[in-house]
């Protein structure tokens, strides 16, 4: 019940980082829902799909749509009413549902008989895939594809959830540590400003 309440914190946080970038882009209700809707189900719509997970989670479960709904409803009147919120409060929100959206990916694509490094690579696609397709909308480069430490963490993340579900660890502890792994290394990462390093060719 805790993952799951914070699967759905997550995408709320997720879908509001939607709203925020279309209301930079100037997009009309439409758009920021549909901007909002990829970015917090995409990701887990491409695992599913992959796995042949079918019916999607939202379509079986749609407490994601109605999620989705109420959250660019807030956001948007929050955004034409705006209040001083720290800078830290989306980043770090962020961050919480990056690792629970994590942990699902690993968890589910494990259930379906799927290796352990598929698992990771499911994991990461669940907690980067939406925000992937939502910067491409907007066209902008991803963040996983640039220097901010954002999909390490996932892969890191992914990779003691499975270790540990591999030497028969207690499968709740196995998750709890591999969520709390990608929560530590993004806030970190926020914290102190950590960033891969760049490929520059010379010339």
């Amino acid at each position: 019940m805790l993952i799951y309440i914070l699967d759905m914190f997550g995408t709320a946080v997720f879908a509001a980082s939607g709203v925020l970038l279309a209301g930079r882009l100037r997009m009309d209700p439409f758009g920021v829902v549909v901007l909002a809707s990829v970015t917090a189900i995409g990701g887990g719509t491409i695992r599913d799909m992959a796995l042949g997970a079918t019916p999607v989670f939202w379509i079986t479960d749609t407490n994601y749509l109605w999620v989705i709904f109420v959250t660019c409803f807030l956001a948007m009147l929050a955004v034409r009413r705006p209040k001083r919120m720290p800078w830290y409060f989306l980043p770090v929100a962020d961050a919480i549902g990056l690792a629970v959206f994590v942990a699902i990916g690993v968890e589910k694509t494990l259930r379906f008989g799927a290796s352990p490094m598929v698992a990771v690579i499911m994991g990461v696609i669940t907690g980067c895939g939406g925000g992937v397709i939502r910067d491409v909308l907007a066209r902008e480069i991803p963040m996983v594809l640039r220097t901010e430490v954002y999909a390490t963490a996932c892969i890191l993340g992914g990779i003691i959830h499975t270790v540990g579900l591999y030497f028969d660890v207690d499968p709740a502890v196995a998750t709890l540590a591999g969520i709390i792994t990608t929560l530590t290394i993004r806030l970190a990462a926020i914290r102190w400003h950590l960033s891969l390093p760049t490929l520059a060719l010379r010339g």
